[in-house]
Protein backbone atom coordinates (compact mmCIF):
# COMPACT_ATOMS: atom_id res chain seq x y z
CA UNK A 1 0.00 0.00 0.00
CA UNK A 2 2.52 2.47 0.87
CA UNK A 3 4.54 1.06 -2.31
CA UNK A 4 1.41 1.65 -4.08
CA UNK A 5 1.17 5.94 -3.36
CA UNK A 6 4.56 6.92 -1.71
CA UNK A 7 6.63 6.58 -4.97
CA UNK A 8 3.90 7.69 -7.30
CA UNK A 9 3.67 11.18 -4.69
CA UNK A 10 7.80 11.41 -4.91
CA UNK A 11 7.80 10.87 -8.83
CA UNK A 12 4.97 13.91 -9.24
CA UNK A 13 6.96 15.98 -6.60
CA UNK A 14 10.07 15.64 -8.23
CA UNK A 15 8.56 16.54 -11.63
CA UNK A 16 6.86 18.94 -10.22
CA UNK A 17 9.41 20.76 -8.95
CA UNK A 18 11.21 20.57 -12.00
CA UNK A 19 8.29 22.04 -13.64
CA UNK A 20 8.18 25.27 -11.32
CA UNK A 21 11.71 25.66 -12.59
CA UNK A 22 11.50 26.16 -15.57
CA UNK A 23 7.83 27.26 -16.16
CA UNK A 24 7.80 29.71 -12.88
CA UNK A 25 4.42 29.72 -12.00
CA UNK A 26 2.84 32.11 -9.82
CA UNK A 27 1.87 30.46 -6.56
CA UNK A 28 -1.54 32.10 -6.53
CA UNK A 29 -5.26 30.67 -7.11
CA UNK A 30 -6.23 33.65 -9.53
CA UNK A 31 -3.41 32.55 -11.83
CA UNK A 32 -3.62 30.24 -14.81
CA UNK A 33 -0.12 28.92 -14.54
CA UNK A 34 -1.08 27.78 -11.25
CA UNK A 35 -4.20 25.56 -11.78
CA UNK A 36 -1.69 24.45 -15.26
CA UNK A 37 1.05 23.25 -12.49
CA UNK A 38 -1.96 21.79 -10.45
CA UNK A 39 -3.18 19.83 -12.86
CA UNK A 40 0.46 19.07 -14.50
CA UNK A 41 1.27 17.26 -10.87
CA UNK A 42 -2.51 14.96 -10.27
CA UNK A 43 -1.40 13.88 -13.95
CA UNK A 44 1.75 12.74 -13.02
CA UNK A 45 0.61 11.26 -10.11
CA UNK A 46 -2.05 9.37 -11.93
CA UNK A 47 0.00 8.06 -14.51
CA UNK A 48 2.92 6.86 -12.75
CA UNK A 49 0.24 5.23 -10.06
CA UNK A 50 -0.83 3.62 -12.81
CA UNK A 51 2.90 2.37 -14.34
CA UNK A 52 4.04 1.06 -11.10
CA UNK A 53 0.61 -0.97 -10.39
CA UNK A 54 1.26 -2.71 -13.30
CA UNK A 55 -2.19 -1.52 -14.75
CA UNK A 56 -3.06 -4.89 -17.80
CA UNK A 57 -4.60 -2.21 -19.48
CA UNK A 58 -1.75 -0.71 -19.72
CA UNK A 59 0.31 -3.57 -20.64
CA UNK A 60 -2.31 -3.90 -23.56
CA UNK A 61 -2.51 -0.47 -24.91
CA UNK A 62 1.69 -1.20 -25.79
CA UNK A 63 0.64 -4.33 -27.14
CA UNK A 64 -2.07 -3.32 -29.09
CA UNK A 65 -4.54 -6.12 -27.84
CA UNK A 66 -8.20 -5.66 -29.25
CA UNK A 67 -9.81 -6.26 -25.92
CA UNK A 68 -7.66 -3.17 -24.13
CA UNK A 69 -12.06 -1.34 -24.53
CA UNK A 70 -12.88 -3.67 -21.86
CA UNK A 71 -10.45 -3.63 -19.70
CA UNK A 72 -9.97 -0.22 -19.55
CA UNK A 73 -10.47 1.76 -16.43
CA UNK A 74 -13.59 4.62 -17.80
CA UNK A 75 -15.99 0.78 -17.88
CA UNK A 76 -14.66 -0.67 -14.54
CA UNK A 77 -16.62 1.83 -13.37
CA UNK A 78 -19.90 -0.16 -13.92
CA UNK A 79 -18.37 -1.71 -10.70
CA UNK A 80 -20.25 1.19 -8.38
CA UNK A 81 -23.32 1.16 -7.31
CA UNK A 82 -25.39 3.39 -10.13
CA UNK A 83 -26.84 5.40 -7.70
CA UNK A 84 -23.60 6.42 -5.99
CA UNK A 85 -22.11 7.23 -8.97
CA UNK A 86 -24.85 9.31 -9.57
CA UNK A 87 -24.64 11.24 -6.64
CA UNK A 88 -21.18 12.07 -6.38
CA UNK A 89 -21.27 13.62 -10.67
CA UNK A 90 -24.19 15.53 -9.76
CA UNK A 91 -22.47 16.80 -6.77
CA UNK A 92 -19.68 17.59 -8.74
CA UNK A 93 -21.38 19.28 -11.55
CA UNK A 94 -23.03 21.28 -9.47
CA UNK A 95 -20.05 22.54 -7.31
CA UNK A 96 -18.93 23.55 -10.40
CA UNK A 97 -21.36 25.39 -11.86
CA UNK A 98 -21.60 27.30 -8.67
CA UNK A 99 -17.87 28.24 -8.45
CA UNK A 100 -18.47 29.28 -11.97
CA UNK A 101 -21.33 31.36 -11.75
CA UNK A 102 -20.11 33.59 -8.66
CA UNK A 103 -16.74 33.81 -11.06
CA UNK A 104 -19.10 35.35 -13.72
CA UNK A 105 -21.28 37.26 -12.06
CA UNK A 106 -18.74 38.61 -9.99
CA UNK A 107 -16.25 39.90 -12.91
CA UNK A 108 -18.31 39.87 -16.04
CA UNK A 109 -18.54 42.83 -17.66
CA UNK A 110 -22.29 42.64 -17.97
CA UNK A 111 -23.15 42.92 -14.13
CA UNK A 112 -20.24 45.35 -13.43
CA UNK A 113 -20.20 47.98 -16.21
CA UNK A 114 -20.14 50.90 -13.81
CA UNK A 115 -16.77 49.30 -12.06
CA UNK A 116 -15.20 48.89 -15.62
CA UNK A 117 -15.87 52.12 -16.98
CA UNK A 118 -14.02 53.90 -13.90
CA UNK A 119 -11.19 51.67 -14.06
CA UNK A 120 -9.05 54.85 -15.44
CA UNK A 121 -10.33 58.51 -13.93
CA UNK A 122 -10.40 60.29 -17.06
CA UNK A 123 -9.88 64.41 -16.60
CA UNK A 124 -11.16 66.85 -19.55
CA UNK A 125 -8.28 69.24 -19.99
CA UNK A 126 -6.58 72.03 -22.58
CA UNK A 127 -4.08 71.13 -25.15
CA UNK A 128 -2.31 74.01 -25.04
CA UNK A 129 -1.68 74.32 -21.38
CA UNK A 130 -0.64 70.74 -21.04
CA UNK A 131 1.06 70.29 -24.37
CA UNK A 132 3.59 73.50 -24.47
CA UNK A 133 5.72 73.93 -27.96
CA UNK A 134 9.27 71.73 -27.36
CA UNK A 135 12.43 72.85 -29.14
CA UNK A 136 13.22 70.98 -32.53
CA UNK A 137 16.08 69.36 -30.63
CA UNK A 138 13.69 67.59 -28.42
CA UNK A 139 11.39 66.05 -31.21
CA UNK A 140 11.74 62.27 -31.35
CA UNK A 141 12.11 61.49 -34.85
CA UNK A 142 13.41 57.83 -33.88
CA UNK A 143 10.62 54.95 -33.63
CA UNK A 144 11.20 51.57 -32.24
CA UNK A 145 12.03 49.66 -35.66
CA UNK A 146 14.64 52.68 -36.26
CA UNK A 147 16.67 52.39 -33.45
CA UNK A 148 16.18 48.30 -33.57
CA UNK A 149 18.25 49.30 -36.73
CA UNK A 150 20.66 51.93 -35.40
CA UNK A 151 21.36 49.69 -32.24
CA UNK A 152 22.57 46.65 -34.42
CA UNK A 153 24.66 49.46 -36.55
CA UNK A 154 26.66 50.46 -33.33
CA UNK A 155 27.22 47.54 -31.82
CA UNK A 156 28.39 46.34 -35.37
CA UNK A 157 30.85 48.63 -35.29
CA UNK A 158 32.65 47.02 -31.93
CA UNK A 159 34.10 43.32 -33.96
CA UNK A 160 34.87 42.33 -30.30
CA UNK A 161 31.34 42.91 -28.97
CA UNK A 162 29.35 42.03 -32.15
CA UNK A 163 31.03 37.89 -31.68
CA UNK A 164 29.62 37.46 -27.90
CA UNK A 165 26.35 39.98 -27.77
CA UNK A 166 23.45 40.87 -29.78
CA UNK A 167 21.18 44.13 -28.94
CA UNK A 168 18.28 42.79 -26.91
CA UNK A 169 14.66 43.77 -28.61
CA UNK A 170 13.36 45.93 -25.75
CA UNK A 171 14.24 49.76 -27.03
CA UNK A 172 12.37 51.01 -24.05
CA UNK A 173 11.33 54.27 -24.28
CA UNK A 174 12.50 56.53 -21.60
CA UNK A 175 12.63 60.61 -20.35
CA UNK A 176 16.74 60.68 -19.45
CA UNK A 177 17.57 63.84 -17.70
CA UNK A 178 14.45 65.18 -19.83
CA UNK A 179 15.20 64.27 -23.21
CA UNK A 180 13.42 61.07 -24.74
CA UNK A 181 15.67 57.80 -25.28
CA UNK A 182 15.44 54.59 -26.35
CA UNK A 183 17.75 51.88 -24.24
CA UNK A 184 18.59 48.65 -24.92
CA UNK A 185 21.07 45.94 -23.38
CA UNK A 186 22.86 43.75 -24.81
CA UNK A 187 21.75 39.59 -24.49
CA UNK A 188 24.48 36.92 -24.65
CA UNK A 189 24.27 35.50 -28.27
CA UNK A 190 23.95 32.24 -27.57
CA UNK A 191 24.45 29.64 -24.34
CA UNK A 192 28.20 29.33 -25.17
CA UNK A 193 28.70 33.01 -25.26
CA UNK A 194 27.12 32.67 -21.41
CA UNK A 195 29.48 30.21 -20.36
CA UNK A 196 32.53 32.21 -21.66
CA UNK A 197 31.17 35.81 -20.25
CA UNK A 198 28.82 35.42 -17.45
CA UNK A 199 31.74 36.21 -15.03
CA UNK A 200 32.24 39.46 -15.91
CA UNK A 201 28.11 40.19 -16.95
CA UNK A 202 26.86 41.80 -20.04
CA UNK A 203 28.81 45.02 -20.16
CA UNK A 204 26.82 47.45 -21.83
CA UNK A 205 23.80 49.03 -22.73
CA UNK A 206 22.83 50.74 -25.76
CA UNK A 207 21.21 53.96 -25.24
CA UNK A 208 19.54 56.29 -28.56
CA UNK A 209 18.80 59.85 -28.56
CA UNK A 210 15.27 59.73 -30.09
CA UNK A 211 15.64 63.65 -31.45
CA UNK A 212 19.16 63.21 -32.87
CA UNK A 213 19.66 59.74 -33.60
CA UNK A 214 22.83 59.59 -31.79
CA UNK A 215 23.58 56.12 -30.84
CA UNK A 216 25.73 55.26 -28.26
CA UNK A 217 27.12 52.06 -26.58
CA UNK A 218 27.27 53.01 -22.35
CA UNK A 219 30.00 51.17 -20.59
CA UNK A 220 29.17 49.93 -16.94
CA UNK A 221 31.69 49.82 -14.30
CA UNK A 222 30.68 46.25 -13.62
CA UNK A 223 28.20 43.81 -15.71
CA UNK A 224 24.84 43.44 -15.57
CA UNK A 225 24.46 39.76 -13.97
CA UNK A 226 20.66 39.18 -14.27
CA UNK A 227 18.55 39.66 -17.58
CA UNK A 228 16.28 37.36 -19.34
CA UNK A 229 19.44 35.77 -21.13
CA UNK A 230 20.99 34.42 -18.19
CA UNK A 231 20.56 30.78 -17.34
CA UNK A 232 19.67 29.11 -14.58
CA UNK A 233 19.53 31.67 -10.74
CA UNK A 234 20.69 34.53 -12.44
CA UNK A 235 17.80 34.28 -15.06
CA UNK A 236 15.84 37.24 -14.78
CA UNK A 237 12.60 35.86 -13.92
CA UNK A 238 13.78 33.40 -11.75
CA UNK A 239 15.15 35.22 -9.51
CA UNK A 240 12.38 37.32 -9.20
CA UNK A 241 9.76 34.43 -8.92
CA UNK A 242 12.02 32.86 -5.92
CA UNK A 243 11.35 36.29 -4.02
CA UNK A 244 7.97 36.65 -4.40
CA UNK A 245 6.55 33.23 -5.21
CA UNK A 246 2.60 34.93 -5.31
CA UNK A 247 3.15 37.68 -7.10
CA UNK A 248 1.46 37.76 -10.80
CA UNK A 249 4.05 39.47 -13.73
CA UNK A 250 2.54 41.13 -16.92
CA UNK A 251 5.40 42.99 -18.24
CA UNK A 252 9.43 43.35 -18.18
CA UNK A 253 11.21 46.89 -19.17
CA UNK A 254 14.34 47.95 -19.56
CA UNK A 255 15.16 51.57 -17.94
CA UNK A 256 17.71 53.61 -15.94
CA UNK A 257 17.72 55.62 -13.67
CA UNK A 258 18.91 59.36 -13.88
CA UNK A 259 22.39 58.70 -13.00
CA UNK A 260 22.54 55.57 -15.93
CA UNK A 261 22.30 52.85 -13.34
CA UNK A 262 20.69 49.71 -15.53
CA UNK A 263 17.02 48.44 -14.08
CA UNK A 264 14.38 46.00 -15.11
CA UNK A 265 11.16 47.06 -14.36
CA UNK A 266 8.57 43.75 -13.69
CA UNK A 267 4.79 45.31 -13.31
CA UNK A 268 2.70 43.47 -11.32
CA UNK A 269 -1.17 42.88 -11.59
CA UNK A 270 -3.94 41.49 -10.23
CA UNK A 271 -7.52 41.48 -10.87
CA UNK A 272 -9.59 44.55 -9.00
CA UNK A 273 -12.97 43.49 -10.17
CA UNK A 274 -15.08 40.39 -8.38
CA UNK A 275 -12.66 37.10 -8.66
CA UNK A 276 -11.13 37.29 -12.48
CA UNK A 277 -12.09 40.73 -13.77
CA UNK A 278 -11.03 44.25 -14.01
CA UNK A 279 -6.93 43.06 -14.85
CA UNK A 280 -5.08 45.90 -13.40
CA UNK A 281 -1.03 46.68 -12.47
CA UNK A 282 -1.11 47.15 -8.86
CA UNK A 283 2.61 47.97 -8.12
CA UNK A 284 6.27 46.74 -9.75
CA UNK A 285 9.35 44.72 -9.02
CA UNK A 286 12.32 46.82 -9.83
CA UNK A 287 15.47 44.88 -10.01
CA UNK A 288 19.27 46.27 -10.25
CA UNK A 289 20.37 44.65 -13.28
CA UNK A 290 23.98 44.42 -11.92
CA UNK A 291 23.29 43.04 -8.44
CA UNK A 292 20.29 41.59 -8.14
CA UNK A 293 19.02 43.22 -5.71
CA UNK A 294 15.13 44.06 -5.60
CA UNK A 295 12.00 45.56 -4.23
CA UNK A 296 8.65 45.61 -4.50
CA UNK A 297 6.83 49.11 -4.93
CA UNK A 298 3.07 49.19 -5.02
CA UNK A 299 2.16 51.76 -7.76
CA UNK A 300 1.29 54.72 -5.55
CA UNK A 301 5.14 54.32 -4.29
CA UNK A 302 7.21 54.04 -7.88
CA UNK A 303 10.06 56.19 -7.57
CA UNK A 304 9.94 59.26 -10.20
CA UNK A 305 12.31 58.05 -12.38
CA UNK A 306 10.78 55.14 -13.54
CA UNK A 307 8.43 55.59 -16.91
CA UNK A 308 7.02 52.10 -17.58
CA UNK A 309 4.89 51.05 -14.82
CA UNK A 310 1.94 50.72 -16.87
CA UNK A 311 1.88 48.55 -20.46
CA UNK A 312 0.71 50.63 -23.21
CA UNK A 313 -2.18 47.95 -24.27
CA UNK A 314 -3.69 47.79 -20.43
CA UNK A 315 -4.26 51.59 -20.21
CA UNK A 316 -5.73 51.75 -23.47
CA UNK A 317 -7.94 48.87 -22.99
CA UNK A 318 -9.39 50.23 -19.81
CA UNK A 319 -9.60 53.70 -21.96
CA UNK A 320 -12.05 51.61 -24.04
CA UNK A 321 -14.15 50.55 -21.10
CA UNK A 322 -14.04 54.21 -19.95
CA UNK A 323 -15.45 55.35 -23.46
CA UNK A 324 -17.55 52.11 -24.14
CA UNK A 325 -19.48 51.70 -20.93
CA UNK A 326 -20.38 55.58 -20.16
CA UNK A 327 -24.16 54.56 -20.20
CA UNK A 328 -24.04 50.84 -18.70
CA UNK A 329 -23.27 47.40 -20.99
CA UNK A 330 -26.69 47.62 -22.70
CA UNK A 331 -26.12 50.92 -24.10
CA UNK A 332 -22.72 49.83 -25.45
CA UNK A 333 -24.61 47.27 -27.38
CA UNK A 334 -28.17 48.99 -28.59
CA UNK A 335 -28.05 52.64 -28.64
CA UNK A 336 -24.65 53.31 -28.34
CA UNK A 337 -25.43 56.95 -26.86
CA UNK A 338 -22.47 59.15 -26.07
CA UNK A 339 -20.20 55.78 -27.13
CA UNK A 340 -16.83 56.12 -27.90
CA UNK A 341 -13.40 54.13 -28.54
CA UNK A 342 -9.67 54.56 -29.26
CA UNK A 343 -8.22 54.25 -32.68
CA UNK A 344 -5.94 51.76 -33.58
CA UNK A 345 -2.24 52.41 -33.05
CA UNK A 346 -1.18 54.49 -30.31
CA UNK A 347 2.60 56.30 -29.89
CA UNK A 348 4.03 58.41 -26.59
CA UNK A 349 4.70 61.80 -25.78
CA UNK A 350 7.50 63.21 -23.17
CA UNK A 351 5.98 65.76 -21.09
CA UNK A 352 7.10 66.72 -17.33
CA UNK A 353 9.75 63.39 -17.30
CA UNK A 354 6.85 61.02 -17.77
CA UNK A 355 5.64 58.52 -20.70
CA UNK A 356 2.47 59.15 -21.59
CA UNK A 357 0.83 57.37 -23.89
CA UNK A 358 -1.56 58.95 -26.49
CA UNK A 359 -3.70 57.60 -29.11
CA UNK A 360 -7.24 59.38 -30.57
CA UNK A 361 -10.40 58.83 -29.62
CA UNK A 362 -13.33 58.08 -32.29
CA UNK A 363 -17.18 57.15 -32.70
CA UNK A 364 -18.04 53.57 -32.19
CA UNK A 365 -19.48 53.88 -36.05
CA UNK A 366 -16.16 53.38 -38.01
CA UNK A 367 -14.82 56.60 -39.99
CA UNK A 368 -12.11 58.74 -40.74
CA UNK A 369 -11.67 61.46 -38.38
CA UNK A 370 -11.35 61.56 -34.64
CA UNK A 371 -13.10 63.92 -32.18
CA UNK A 372 -10.62 64.05 -29.40
CA UNK A 373 -7.33 62.40 -28.08
CA UNK A 374 -6.45 60.58 -24.21
CA UNK A 375 -3.81 60.76 -23.20
CA UNK A 376 -2.93 58.41 -20.35
CA UNK A 377 0.44 58.27 -17.82
CA UNK A 378 2.30 55.08 -17.88
CA UNK A 379 3.54 56.03 -14.61
CA UNK A 380 0.90 57.18 -12.60
CA UNK A 381 -1.92 56.15 -15.07
CA UNK A 382 -3.12 59.70 -14.78
CA UNK A 383 -5.68 60.10 -17.93
CA UNK A 384 -6.63 63.39 -19.78
CA UNK A 385 -8.73 63.99 -22.65
CA UNK A 386 -8.83 66.83 -25.40
CA UNK A 387 -11.77 67.42 -27.27
CA UNK A 388 -10.00 68.07 -30.79
CA UNK A 389 -11.97 67.21 -34.05
CA UNK A 390 -9.56 66.00 -37.06
CA UNK A 391 -8.29 63.96 -39.02
CA UNK A 392 -7.41 60.33 -37.14
CA UNK A 393 -3.67 58.86 -37.32
CA UNK A 394 -3.64 57.28 -40.57
CA UNK A 395 -5.52 59.20 -42.68
CA UNK A 396 -2.62 61.88 -41.60
CA UNK A 397 0.43 59.45 -42.51
CA UNK A 398 -0.93 58.99 -45.58
CA UNK A 399 -1.43 62.70 -46.38
CA UNK A 400 2.41 62.75 -45.34
CA UNK A 401 3.47 59.68 -47.44
CA UNK A 402 0.85 61.48 -50.65
CA UNK A 403 2.61 64.91 -50.40
CA UNK A 404 5.85 63.08 -51.57
CA UNK A 405 4.39 59.76 -53.32
CA UNK A 406 7.31 59.60 -55.79
CA UNK A 407 9.93 58.96 -53.29
CA UNK A 408 7.76 55.69 -52.16
CA UNK A 409 8.52 56.48 -48.12
CA UNK A 410 6.70 54.97 -45.18
CA UNK A 411 4.83 57.48 -42.78
CA UNK A 412 6.09 56.21 -38.73
CA UNK A 413 3.03 56.29 -36.49
CA UNK A 414 2.19 59.95 -35.51
CA UNK A 415 3.66 62.09 -32.34
CA UNK A 416 1.10 64.86 -31.29
CA UNK A 417 2.57 68.02 -30.90
CA UNK A 418 1.91 71.72 -29.95
CA UNK A 419 3.11 73.83 -32.84
CA UNK A 420 1.92 77.63 -32.46
CA UNK A 421 -0.49 76.34 -30.27
CA UNK A 422 -2.16 74.51 -33.33
CA UNK A 423 -2.52 70.39 -32.51
CA UNK A 424 -0.44 69.29 -35.17
CA UNK A 425 1.34 65.39 -36.04
CA UNK A 426 4.83 64.85 -36.60
CA UNK A 427 5.62 61.72 -38.85
CA UNK A 428 8.63 60.64 -39.94
CA UNK A 429 8.92 59.46 -43.24
CA UNK A 430 11.45 56.49 -43.87
CA UNK A 431 13.12 54.40 -47.14
CA UNK A 432 12.95 50.74 -48.17
CA UNK A 433 16.06 50.26 -45.63
CA UNK A 434 13.98 51.56 -42.67
CA UNK A 435 16.17 54.95 -42.48
CA UNK A 436 14.57 58.72 -41.73
CA UNK A 437 14.80 60.31 -45.30
CA UNK A 438 11.82 63.12 -44.39
CA UNK A 439 9.65 64.86 -41.83
CA UNK A 440 6.06 65.69 -42.28
CA UNK A 441 3.82 68.08 -40.27
CA UNK A 442 0.22 67.42 -40.49
CA UNK A 443 -2.49 69.74 -39.20
CA UNK A 444 -4.87 67.70 -36.93
CA UNK A 445 -7.81 69.83 -37.54
CA UNK A 446 -7.03 69.80 -41.25
CA UNK A 447 -4.60 66.98 -42.64
CA UNK A 448 -4.63 68.94 -46.40
CA UNK A 449 -2.21 71.05 -44.84
CA UNK A 450 1.31 69.30 -44.64
CA UNK A 451 4.45 70.60 -44.54
CA UNK A 452 7.22 67.92 -45.59
CA UNK A 453 11.39 68.55 -45.80
CA UNK A 454 14.08 66.98 -45.70
CA UNK A 455 15.34 68.76 -42.50
CA UNK A 456 13.34 69.31 -39.37
CA UNK A 457 13.62 72.84 -40.07
CA UNK A 458 12.47 73.31 -43.27
CA UNK A 459 9.44 70.88 -42.24
CA UNK A 460 8.16 73.31 -39.50
CA UNK A 461 9.24 76.28 -41.65
CA UNK A 462 6.82 74.72 -44.35
CA UNK A 463 4.15 73.46 -41.94
CA UNK A 464 3.76 77.65 -40.36
CA UNK A 465 3.86 78.95 -43.90
CA UNK A 466 1.24 77.09 -45.00
CA UNK A 467 -0.80 77.42 -41.28
CA UNK A 468 -0.50 81.28 -42.03
CA UNK A 469 -1.60 81.08 -45.50
CA UNK A 470 -4.56 78.66 -44.23
CA UNK A 471 -5.33 81.01 -41.61
CA UNK A 472 -3.99 78.84 -37.95
CA UNK A 473 -6.79 77.38 -36.22
CA UNK A 474 -6.34 76.67 -33.08
CA UNK A 475 -7.86 74.21 -30.53
CA UNK A 476 -10.17 76.86 -29.14
CA UNK A 477 -11.06 77.31 -32.62
CA UNK A 478 -9.88 80.89 -32.92
CA UNK A 479 -8.08 81.98 -36.01
CA UNK A 480 -4.59 83.70 -35.74
CA UNK A 481 -2.61 84.76 -38.34
CA UNK A 482 1.01 84.29 -38.58
CA UNK A 483 3.09 87.30 -39.79
CA UNK A 484 6.20 86.26 -41.39
CA UNK A 485 9.32 89.33 -40.84
CA UNK A 486 12.65 90.32 -42.12
CA UNK A 487 15.54 91.45 -40.32
CA UNK A 488 19.01 92.87 -41.89
CA UNK A 489 21.63 93.37 -39.09
CA UNK A 490 25.23 92.52 -38.95
CA UNK A 491 25.91 88.73 -36.84
CA UNK A 492 27.00 89.42 -32.96
CA UNK A 493 27.04 85.76 -32.43
CA UNK A 494 26.97 82.11 -34.01
CA UNK A 495 27.63 78.61 -33.19
CA UNK A 496 26.17 75.50 -34.67
CA UNK A 497 24.54 72.40 -33.47
CA UNK A 498 23.78 68.63 -34.89
CA UNK A 499 19.41 68.48 -34.57
CA UNK A 500 17.86 65.70 -35.85
CA UNK A 501 20.72 64.37 -38.23
CA UNK A 502 21.48 68.09 -39.61
CA UNK A 503 23.38 70.89 -38.91
CA UNK A 504 21.67 74.18 -37.27
CA UNK A 505 23.08 77.29 -36.85
CA UNK A 506 22.06 79.32 -33.64
CA UNK A 507 22.89 83.32 -34.74
CA UNK A 508 22.17 86.41 -32.97
CA UNK A 509 21.83 89.78 -34.42
CA UNK A 510 22.44 93.11 -33.63
CA UNK A 511 19.62 95.06 -32.59
CA UNK A 512 18.20 91.74 -31.71
CA UNK A 513 17.38 89.53 -28.84
CA UNK A 514 15.91 86.89 -30.87
CA UNK A 515 18.05 83.55 -31.23
CA UNK A 516 17.53 82.82 -35.09
CA UNK A 517 17.78 78.82 -35.84
CA UNK A 518 18.63 78.32 -39.30
CA UNK A 519 18.97 74.87 -40.87
CA UNK A 520 22.02 74.39 -43.07
CA UNK A 521 19.33 73.57 -45.77
CA UNK A 522 18.22 76.92 -45.98
CA UNK A 523 21.77 78.70 -47.46
CA UNK A 524 25.05 76.89 -48.49
CA UNK A 525 26.76 79.67 -47.10
CA UNK A 526 25.94 79.06 -43.85
CA UNK A 527 28.92 77.07 -42.40
CA UNK A 528 30.88 80.21 -43.53
CA UNK A 529 29.21 83.38 -41.83
CA UNK A 530 31.14 84.69 -38.95
CA UNK A 531 30.52 87.79 -36.59
CA UNK A 532 30.34 90.67 -38.47
CA UNK A 533 28.82 89.63 -41.47
CA UNK A 534 25.46 91.16 -42.42
CA UNK A 535 22.42 89.33 -42.73
CA UNK A 536 18.91 89.15 -43.85
CA UNK A 537 16.68 86.43 -42.04
CA UNK A 538 13.38 86.02 -42.98
CA UNK A 539 11.03 84.47 -39.69
CA UNK A 540 8.00 84.08 -38.11
CA UNK A 541 7.72 84.27 -34.52
CA UNK A 542 5.05 84.03 -32.00
CA UNK A 543 5.90 84.82 -28.44
CA UNK A 544 9.41 83.64 -27.96
CA UNK A 545 9.13 81.05 -30.98
CA UNK A 546 10.75 82.04 -33.87
CA UNK A 547 10.88 80.14 -37.25
CA UNK A 548 13.67 80.93 -39.60
CA UNK A 549 12.48 80.28 -43.53
CA UNK A 550 15.21 81.90 -45.51
CA UNK A 551 19.04 83.25 -44.59
CA UNK A 552 20.33 85.80 -47.46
Amino acid sequence: MVKKYLIPSIIALCLGGLNYYLTLPAMNIKSASFWGFIIFIVIVFFLSKAVISGASWLKNIVKGKEHIVNESPILKLSNFKIGKAKIIILSIVICAAIVFGIIFVSSSKLFNATKYQKMLDVKQSDFKEDIAEIPLSQIPVVDRDTASRLGSRKIGEVVDLVSQFNVSSYYTQINYRNYPVRVSPLEYADIIKWFTNREDGIPYYVKIDMATQDTELVALPEGMKYSPSEYFSRDLMRHVRFAYPTKMFDSTSFEIDDNGNPYWIISCYDYTIGFLGGYDITGIVMVNAVSGEMDYYDVSEVPQWVDCVYPADIVLAQADYWGTFVNGFWNSIISQKNVVKTTEGYNYLAIDDDIWAYTGITSVVSDESNIGFILINLRTKEAKTYSINGAEEYSAMSSAEGKIQEKGYTATFPILVNIADTPSYFISLKDGAGLVKSYSFVSVSNYQIVGVADTLAGAEAEYRRLLSEAGKLNSDNTTEELTKQTLAAKVSAVSSAVVGGNTAYYIKLEGSEDIFIADVSLNDKLPFISVGDELTVTYYKEGNSVTVTAVE
